[in-house]
């Protein structure tokens, strides 16, 4: 059975570094193959993963849309067969983890049928993974409407500031509105320095989400970021990493 992972947070709080490490983690630990799907428009999880992105689904959906629109949507398959087939071209290939990469949100003349059909395809591809991991933009879009497949586990990566838990704030609520289908969710606070402050605490308890763990502060990652290395190359015996993996094998413990 294929177990789903996903990442949210407002932006900068380093969830795609959380992601990307716990990739690395599963990977380590033989939970391969495994999808990575960067569901952020942004598209840097290639960057942190190491590995090169050419085409995204947002390309074959504007793709697809031109061609609709101009009356040269002209194929020898069927429109499902032919978003198979674009899926699949885009996927990245490397040992044991593949990435796809959801590009940019819909526009105003946006191809509801096309993406419909995109979700289906998707889904299908991730049955043949042992793990799917999801790395969400900050507003959650693709789960809040429902372009992912049903997930297991969600991370609510935060920095450690009461900011910062206001937007988790949002998570859960956007959550429990849409009544989305997560099996468990955790929240994990990253660059955290020394022990929090009870004040930090009373709004972390306030969340209603566990605490699963925490990030330290760590310098190999500011400076992996400025020279461009990926971070799934960090040391072993970082602390941040290793943060990652014993909150990994916390959580995937009850899975």
């Amino acid at each position: 059975m294929t177990i789903t992972l996903a990442v949210a947070g407002k932006g900068g709080t380093g969830k795609t570094t959380f992601t990307a490490l716990l990739i690395r983690y599963l990977r380590e630990n033989g939970r391969t193959p495994i999808l990575a799907i960067d569901a952020d428009p942004s598209a840097n999880l290639n960057l942190v993963l190491g590995m090169e992105l050419t085409d995204t689904i947002g390309d074959i959906r504007e793709e697809a849309l031109e061609q609709v629109s101009t009356g040269t949507f002209r194929v020898g398959i069927s429109k499902p067969e032919y978003f198979d087939l674009k899926v699949n071209e885009c996927l990245v290939e490397s040992s044991n983890v593949d990435l796809l990469a959801m590009g940019r949100p819909e526009g105003a003349g946006c191809y509801c049928a096309a993406n419909s059909i995109l979700r289906v395809c998707i889904d299908r591809l991730g049955n043949d993974y042992t793990c799917v991991v999801i790395d969400n933009e900050a507003g959650m879009e693709h789960i809040s409407r429902q372009t992912t497949r049903d997930i297991d586990i969600l991370f609510i990566v935060s920095d450690p500031t009461v900011r910062g838990l206001a937007a988790g704030k949002h998570i859960v609520e956007l959550i429990d509105e849409l009544g989305s289908r997560i099996r468990k969710t955790y929240l994990v606070l990253n660059r955290v320095d020394g022990a929090l402050p009870e004040t930090l605490l009373h709004h972390t308890r306030q969340l209603g989400v566990e605490l699963i763990g925490t990030l330290p502060v760590d310098p190999q990652i500011a400076e992996f970021d400025m020279i461009g290395r990926p971070l799934v190359e960090i040391d072993s015996d970082s602390p941040v990493y290793r943060a990652v993996a014993d909150i990994a094998n916390k959580v995937l413990e009850t899975i």
